[in-house]
């Protein structure tokens, strides 16, 4: 059994590798675990002049199926609204967003896989 310390373990784990992944696809990252009252952005990246949104969901295995098979409408609703807030909160206007999405999958043994989606909903 996975206890909740375990988890927060490995999603601070896999937001280090998906921070890491984007940093190497030219992306910089510019904030992380962004608090207020309607929720959190796991990491909030600059792809040129575009803000990005990144969720990020990390597994040990495929057994409960993939990452980012836990990112629905709502979730991705809640992002969107979120984005708008860190916006508000750190830049103002109305600058170019995305929202993406990474999903870390770290295996007992074996190397880590990381899916990344550009552009949900």
């Amino acid at each position: 059994m996975t206890t909740a310390r375990q988890r927060q373990a490995l999603g601070a784990y896999g937001e280090r590798v998906a921070a890491r992944y984007l940093d190497g696809l030219g992306m910089k990252v510019i904030d992380r675990n962004w608090r207020c009252r309607s929720g959190e952005i796991d990491l909030v990246l600059l792809d040129r002049e575009v803000i990005v949104v990144c969720e990020v969901r990390t597994r040990r295995g495929l057994g409960y199926g993939h990452p980012l098979a836990t990112v629905g409408p709502t979730k991705a609703a809640r992002l969107r609204q979120l984005a708008l807030l860190w916006v508000d909160a750190h830049r103002g206007g109305r600058p170019a967003i995305r929202l993406d999405l990474v999903g870390v999958v770290q295996p007992l043994r074996g190397r880590v896989e990381i899916e990344h989606v550009r552009g949900i909903g």
